[in-house]
Parts: C-alpha cells; structure tokens; sequence
C-alpha cells in the first residue's frame, strides 16, 4: 500500500526541491497552498491504499477479455472511475467554469505518482479520458464540448486517443483510415485503429475515439491528417444511445498491465460511422500531439511510479531476509554467528541504492517537466516562450529515462529477491513485466530519441539547450557553496562538456545534409543527455538536503536529508561515469548501423 511508496520524498520534493508554491502567486492557481497541497496528496494516498492497491495482483491474475464482443474488465473499476469523476480527479486540470479544479499539472502529477505506485493499471483510464476530454476543450466547437465533456469528466464515458495502425505502426504519415465528407458536416469514418489503450471495456457506458483520419482527397504525408471525434455510441436528445458502428475486434493479450483493456477497433465495417472534426483540416496530427506529449510525460510517471513500487517492495525484503553472514576484517565468515538481513551485504545495498536513484531521480524530473508545463500555462510573452521550449526538450527525456532505467531498477529488485523474485508469488515480476511497455507507448524509445536530437535540441539554434543549461548553471553555482558538493559540481561540468562534444561532432553532419550519420547514434545520445540531465536532478536535491542541515531545518529527520545526498554521491559514482563511454561511441566514425547496399551484415 502506501509503504511502497515515500510520502515524505514526494512532498519533499514538491514543496523544497521544485517549490510548488511557485505557482500559487499565479491567478489561475491562487486558491491552492502548502497545506492543501499536502490534503489533496494525502487524500490521494488513502483513496489508493483502499481501492487501488488491494486489486493490483487480481487485475493482472484476471486481465481484460474479449468475450462474446465485449471486453470485461475488473468489476470494481465501473465503482472506482465513477468515484474519480465525482471527486474531480478526471477535470482535476480543467477550468472552474468547465467543472475542474485549476489544479497545476505539478500537483496533479504528484497525486498521480501515488495512484501509479498502488495500481499502475488503472489511472490510464483516467489518465485518456481527461486528456481526451481536454483536447476537445482546445480545439472542439462549444456544442462538441457540451456534449461530450460533462460525461467524461464524470467518469462515465471513457476517451481515447487512437492512432496507430496494423499496417503504419509509428509511421502515422501512412495510415489509411479516411473520412468522407456528409451534407450535414459530419464525416464518415472508415479504417481500423490497433493498440487503442481503454479503448473499450465493461466500466463505462460509451467511448468518445478521437481518431486520426484522411479526408478524401487530402494530400499524402501528415500534411493530409485531420482529427475527428468519433463516438461508440451517438447520444439522442433524450439521452438515449444509438451504436455508431465502431466495433471492437479484439482485446490484445500483453505481457503485462493486463488490467488495462487494449483493444483493436473496427469503424464503419458493418454500417455508417459518423465522426465530427476538431479543429482544422489537415492538422489533426499538430493537434494531437498536445494529447501525446501530455501522454508521454505520464508514460514517464508511470514507469517511474512502477519502479518506486517495486524498490519499496525490493527494500521491505531485503530489511527482513536474513542469508549468509557478513564478512569480518579477517576475510573469513564465522559459522556459529546467525545470519545477517541481506540488506547488511554491499551488494545488496548496490542494487537498493541504484534503484532509489533512478526512481527519485525519474520523480524529480518529472516533478519538473510538470512545472514548466505550468509555467508556460500561465506566464506571457518571453517567459511563457522559454518554458515552452524547456517543456519541449525535457519531455521525450522525462518519458523514456523511467521508462528505460526503470526495466533496470526493477531488474535489481528481483535479484534482491533471488529465486523467489522469478516466482508468481511476489511482486516483483508483475512489476517487471507492467513496466516493459512503458519505452514503447506513445513512441518507442528510438521514437523519442529522434525527436530529442533531430528536432529538440535543434530548434530554434539550440534555444532550449541553451535554456537548460542556464538551469544546471544556476543549480552548480548554488551547490558550489558547500565544500562537500563542490567535487560533483565539477565532475557534472565535465560531463556537460562531454554532451557539448558529442554535439560538436554531431551537428556538422546535419548542416551537411547526412541526416542518417546524423541521427544514427540518436539513442546513444538521449542516454548521454538523459544521464547528465538525471545527475543534475540529483545535484539540485543533494544541495536542497545540505542547505537543510545547515539551517537548521527539522521538517524531516537529519538522516532522510544525508539519505538524499548520500545517493547523489552514489548515482555520481556509478552512472555518472557512464557518460564518457557514450561519448566514445558517438566520436567513434565507424558508421556500423547505416544500410550499404553491398554489405549485408545478418548473414
């Protein structure tokens, strides 16, 4: 339950490390303070502890069916998303005037770590239809926001984003699904969506599909994309239902949240389906990337949520496992003293304290990535520019460093767990298995790399690298006042020099025209950039904890301040170094990965 999670880490960085109370001087989110802040994280925590976690293992041990052509799901969710709607967890973001609560994302992320540390399976479905339901906010005409986003909000119809296609996958320049223009303005949708996330399932009543589509006669490429609210069922005046001939085919069997319905949907096969645009035509995919970067930073907290779980998990254990006997000075064991807890052999410790880094680490950026959001929200002119663009650059970081160092801090749970970590028994290897899809949804982990270097880092001359040093800059400068921080501010400058030199070799190959040596090594460099990023995520909290024990301050114990530093010193001595490797790789010119027409290498 709430134990495999830290209260204390999460409003700690919240309220000192990224001072959410930043935001409260803003109007939009002058109703919000500290304490009830920590009311709405502590409500939070409840809420998860009674309804969430206790059918964690039930949902993935009785997954999402297609049965009869419906898709059940577990019995208590219809309960739970209605909840969710009545308490305003779904238009938690929205406008008062729209039924929401103007929370900042940074707050409403921070309630949705704790709801993916109980149960990683159900927030998406909130998660989908409130990001739905805000799309047709942004760009739906009032009568489609009258219509569809009270419902949604409410908890009883669910939303979806649906893109991908069985013969186009990430390439959505090739999808074929098409819309046919009505005399009524309406369109008529016909194609098949895969991977369609709660797309279909037993707790709501209706789904409102947002899909891409063509319209007849677009051009090809992006350029000729639109987006359409399609609903399953049209809504009649009396509020009657009326099928819109969107079928579900199939329910797909995954590896891992098999709580979680993913379904394959069907449009206008057996009938005429009506669909409705948003927004303008042709810029369906612009539209719906407000949907996926939100997508992917929750994504991002998903996976780290995932992870934190499973290193509380990893920690309870090896504080109460006792095996084998600590070594003594002499080098040798003495057999007639009892075992020891396996959380006293430094091995262990390895695994636990790499785990809390990654995990805090991924919580604080995300924590940050959130904030900006906010800032660009609220903010105007320049400053809103500039935190759009940090937004921009942090995003696919802050989706695919959880999602990847995520796998591995799981990976060292279940070794901690030995044997028993590979039995159905424990935890641990549900954990490992929900948390694997994470660096493939919403663009896999290539994806994200590409758009951080290929687009991100490029924009606008480098503006928002540029942005993110200045942030590091003023972070380093800070930590430079304690004397026991100041060997980690040099060794990350180092390691900013060691990004600055990946990018000195790299730029010129795009300036040149060879976008493929260019962005060859795109992955390597999201890892370089992601660790460096990561480390200064962990210098900002090693300089809050210091500056804490050196005033004085007693909001939390002394250990749990050195526990934050102590961390720090340990991600910089044994990720941190990593960076010059990846460097290595990237300077190396052997062009090993790009197509020769007379060289064939799987052989």
């Amino acid at each position: 339950m709430a134990k495999y999670m830290c209260m204390d880490t999460l409003k700690w960085l919240l309220n000192d490390v990224h001072s959410v109370e930043d935001l409260f001087k803003y109007e939009r989110y002058q109703d919000y303070d500290k304490d009830s802040v920590d009311i709405l994280l502590d409500t939070a925590k409840t809420w998860s502890d009674q309804e969430f976690y206790p059918i964690f293992r039930e949902m993935d041990e009785n997954p999402c069916k297609f049965v009869d052509g419906e898709i059940t799901s577990h019995p208590n969710l219809k309960r739970i998303l209605k909840k969710a709607g009545e308490d305003g967890w779904i238009g938690n973001i929205f406008d008062y005037d729209e039924g929401g609560s103007q929370m900042p994302h940074t707050v409403a992320n921070a309630t949705n770590h704790i709801f993916q540390c109980a149960n990683n399976h159900i927030p998406g479905y909130m998660g989908l239809t409130a990001g739905s339901a805000d799309l047709i906010r942004t760009f739906g005409v009032q009568e489609l926001k009258d219509k569809y986003m009270p419902k949604m909000m409410a908890g009883e119809w669910g939303g979806t984003m649906c893109l991908t296609e069985p013969q186009a996958g990430s390439s959505l320049s090739d999808i074929t699904t098409s819309a046919t223009p009505q005399a009524d303005g309406s369109f008529k949708i016909s194609g098949q969506k895969i991977f369609i996330s709660g797309g279909d399932h037993q707790a709501a009543s209706n789904f409102v599909h947002l899909v891409l589509a063509r319209i007849d006669g677009a051009p090809a490429g992006t350029k000729g994309i639109s987006l359409f609210v399609v609903p399953k069922h049209m809504e009649g005046e009396d509020g009657s239902l009326t099928y819109n001939n969107v079928e579900t085919i199939s329910e797909f069997e995954k590896m891992g949240q098999r709580g979680y319905a993913t379904v394959h949907l069907v449009f206008g096969e057996k009938g005429d389906c009506v669909g409705h645009l948003i927004g303008q035509e042709g810029k369906g995919l612009k539209h719906m990337f407000k949907m996926m970067n939100g997508a992917r930073i929750d994504v991002g907290m998903t996976a780290a949520s995932t992870a934190m779980a499973a290193y509380h998990h990893s920690l309870q254990y090896a504080k109460e496992r006792p095996q084998g006997r600590k070594i003594e000075n002499s080098g040798k064991k003495d057999p007639n003293q009892g075992q020891t807890l396996i959380i006293n052999h430094p091995d262990v410790r390895r695994m636990l304290l790499l785990q809390k880094a990654i995990v805090e680490g991924s919580l604080s950026i995300l924590l940050e990535t959130a904030k900006y959001s906010d800032l660009a929200h609220v903010e105007e002119g320049d400053a809103k520019d500039e935190y759009h663009l940090l937004l921009e650059l942090l995003t696919p970081i802050a989706k695919t460093y959880p999602s990847e160092k995520g796998q591995e801090a799981i990976n060292n749970g279940l070794q901690i767990y030995g044997g028993y970590g590979f039995c159905m028994d424990f935890p641990l290897q549900q954990y490992y298995r929900d948390i694997r899809i994470m660096s493939l949804y919403e663009g896999t982990t290539g994806i994200q790399s590409l758009d951080l270097l290929g687009r991100k880092v490029t924009a606008q001359n480098g503006a928002a690298l540029q942005l993110l040093m200045k942030k590091i800059t003023e972070v380093t400068d800070e930590a430079s006042n304690h004397e026991e921080l100041k060997p980690y501010v040099a060794q990350l400058n180092k390691s900013l020099e060691s990004v600055q030199r990946a990018l000195g070799y790299l730029l010129p190959m795009a300036m040149k025209g060879d976008y493929e040596s260019f962005l060859a090594d795109a992955t390597a460099f999201m890892s370089m950039t992601s660790n460096v990023v990561i480390a200064y995520q962990w210098l900002k909290m090693a300089t809050s904890a210091k500056h804490s024990l050196v005033t004085g301050d007693t909001t939390y114990q002394a250990k749990f301040y050195e526990s934050k530093i102590h961390t720090m010193k340990f991600y910089f001595k044994y990720e941190l170094p990593q960076v010059r490797a990846i460097l290595a790789t990237i300077l190396n010119d052997d062009e090993l990965t790009i197509l020769k027409e007379d060289v064939d290498v799987f052989v």
